[in-house]
């Protein structure tokens, strides 16, 4: 293989499985010289890559973890299943999957091939996730292109639902995607009605990048990101909570099923813990989460709190009593 840039790619490529290469081995599959794979493999070294060389008779070469991180090369496989996966993330605010993903999404899909595009569609469209059940699902391109513009600080047109469902055409300056476990935001300046918004991405549709690019703009006062904008915007459309509740089960037990966002729990002992924290999440929403926990708890406070979890332990007591006396009657 004489051209230099292609057998360096595939010497890459053979490096980047997990295991030791002798050195005769790797002249052999690119069927040049050991002095010639001992001049590559420095030029990978010139260009970042950490290629680890071990002595011995055969002597062999293995790529290992750096400072930083390289390029990878990927096969059509690998490709197809870290889309695959990072679009399953995107698309659901899965906790912890976060603008960054977002974004290495968007670069994946900007260069993977047509074919592969087509086998990732296929494979999302043929598997239905378990979501939370409230419908704010969100198209994966949906993200990504909104991350693409975010990126290159493009214009950005898209429509948008309002919660009392009235529509309207958008067309903003794309500041930062935020994830807050449960749902996607997006930050942005809206141009038309000359103030900074938060859009929630389940309700944006058709989000087209102009191509007319911008100068970030400077956040509001007492904002120093969007994720302080987007908690601030929420705070005023949603009335902050006081929750304090105890748990008959462990720290680690309970922080497992709950969003990170309600707060950090206090440990009361190998099976008692309290939660004391405010948010500003949904009455609904809070009381639910709290059910799905499958332990024993008691609630302290807010009494509104304290007043839904009855009304929907009654709802609850109901829908288990009418079913055994309607499978009686059966």
């Amino acid at each position: 293989m004489t051209d230099t840039p292609a057998r360096l790619l595939k010497l890459l490529s053979l490096l980047q499985t997990p295991r030791e290469w002798p050195g005769s081995e790797l002249a052999g599959r690119l069927e040049v010289s050991p002095r010639t794979i001992r001049r590559d493999i420095d030029r990978l070294r010139d260009l970042g890559y950490p290629v680890e060389a071990s002595r011995g008779s055969v002597g062999g070469y293995r790529l290992v973890a750096g400072a930083a991180m390289p390029p990878l090369l990927l096969d059509d496989e690998e490709a197809v299943a870290i889309a695959v996966g990072l679009r399953a993330g995107a698309g659901h605010a899965i906790e912890g999957v976060d603008e960054a993903s977002v974004r290495a999404l968007a670069k994946l899909e900007q260069v993977l091939p047509s074919r592969l595009r087509h086998r990732v569609s296929s494979l999302q469209n043929a598997t239905v996730p378990l979501t939370r059940g409230d419908g704010a699902t969100i198209d994966p391109r949906t993200l990504t292109v909104i991350a693409s513009a975010v990126t290159a600080r493009e214009r950005l047109r898209f429509g948008y639902r309002a919660g009392d469902g009235a529509a309207s055409k958008r067309q903003a300056e794309p500041y930062r995607l935020v994830s807050t476990g449960s749902r996607w935001y997006l930050v942005a300046y809206d141009l038309g009605r000359e103030d900074w918004r938060t859009f929630r991405v389940d309700r944006v549709s058709e989000p087209f990048a102009t191509g007319a690019r911008f100068t970030p703009r400077e956040l509001p006062a007492g904002s120093e990101s969007g994720a302080e904008l987007l908690s601030r915007s929420r705070s005023r459309a949603q009335p902050e909570l006081h929750i304090d509740v105890t748990f008959e089960a462990s720290a680690d037990f309970v922080a497992s099923r709950l969003p990170a966002e309600l707060g950090a729990l206090e440990p009361g002992g190998a099976h008692s813990c309290r939660l004391r924290t405010s948010s500003h999440s949904s009455l609904e929403w809070v009381a639910l989460r709290l059910a799905l926990v499958e332990c024993a708890f008691e609630a302290h406070g807010p009494p509104e709190l304290v007043e839904r979890l009855g009304v929907l332990g009654a709802r609850l007591s109901r829908a288990a009593s009418v079913g055994p006396r309607r499978a009686g009657h059966g």
